[in-house]
């Protein structure tokens, strides 16, 4: 059973970064006064298609039937699930966290901080993780299991960028795991607390793929 990857190489680390750095000034106060919603559309639908490419293309791809692969289902982007998050440290820097991966094996994630922030009118609380280098968020919500993967869904934060305890949260980048197209993968399952009862209808929608 192969180990799902957070994040989809360096291609996507650079994707990213591309919409954090073009979207994000360090000088605003974590507002996006500055946001251009169209341009922003523009940059996000070029990364959708980039990770297209990558899934029917590259040998790291897993989708097995890749000549029948047409890409990709996603939400419309909408700047509205770009939020400001304030982060929450643990003032213990050793915590872990244990992981239950779909094959019910256990991976162990540093606890890294609660992402507090406001979204369609709710407060909410999700915890950022760490495996290596990688800040993930791990989640689920009320599209889970409906418009979305059932398993849950995954945003990566930009290390750059986690400083003065604030950082972007993009939940137009939101992906689903690699067990979602191919069952011969493992993948994390989200931790319980990271469970929302709103619905995130931005990011990647669940569509079965060979």
């Amino acid at each position: 059973m192969l180990k799902n990857k957070l994040f989809l190489v360096t291609l996507f680390l650079l994707i990213a970064a591309v919409l954090y750095y073009t979207f994000f000034d360090d000088n605003a106060g974590g507002s996006d006064e500055s946001l251009k919603p169209e341009v922003y559309r523009q940059e996000v639908a070029a990364a959708r298609k980039e990770k297209d490419h990558f899934l029917k293309t590259s040998a790291e791809s897993p989708i097995t039937d890749k000549s029948a692969f047409k890409g990709l289902v996603y939400f419309t982007p909408d700047p509205a699930y770009r939020v400001a998050a304030r982060l929450e440290p643990f003032a213990d820097k050793t915590q872990k966290l244990v992981v239950t991966m779909t094959d019910g094996s256990e991976e162990v994630y540093d606890k890294f901080a609660h992402a507090v922030f406001s979204l369609n009118g709710e407060a909410c609380r999700l915890l950022v993780v760490k495996l290596d280098k990688t800040y993930s968020i791990l989640f689920r919500d009320a599209t889970s299991g409906k418009e979305t993967y059932g398993g849950g869904r995954y945003i990566e934060l930009n290390p750059d960028k986690l400083t003065d305890n604030r950082v972007i949260l993009d939940f137009n980048t939101a992906y689903n795991p690699y067990c979602s197209y191919n069952p011969s993968y493992a993948c994390p399952l989200p931790p319980k607390e990271n469970s929302l009862s709103i619905s995130i209808k931005a990011g990647e929608k669940y569509v079965a793929h060979d």
